[in-house]
């Protein structure tokens, strides 16, 4: 099962950045963009979006920590590759606002 293999975000990481690779003509995600995909996908919780929908604002229930999943390389097809970065309550609450919910 995939998510038996996604590996939990660690206390010490702050930012994981995916990026797309070709492979046999084909350009897909590398482990970091799979991960980062199957983690908002299956462990994290979805708090907020800003920007359109570009970046949207998760929770990391093991540990309540937020992370904002933004695709930095915008102006490839789909928005490129994704990244997951770690922000500060303070970052949250400048970016989010409080949307209704309480960023402790």
């Amino acid at each position: 099962m995939l998510q038996d293999k996604i590996m939990k975000l660690k206390p010490e990481e702050t930012d994981l950045l995916g990026r797309w690779v070709l492979v046999e003509g084909k350009v897909i995600g590398d482990e970091t963009a799979k991960r980062i995909e199957a983690l908002v996908s299956n462990d994290l919780q979805k708090i907020a979006v800003n920007d359109g929908g570009w970046d949207i604002l998760y929770r990391d229930p093991q540990d309540s920590r937020y992370w904002e999943l933004t695709f930095p390389e915008s102006h490839m097809q789909g928005g490129g590759p994704p990244r997951l970065t770690y922000l500060s309550v303070e970052q949250v609450r400048e970016k989010y606002g409080h949307e209704g919910h309480e960023y402790e």
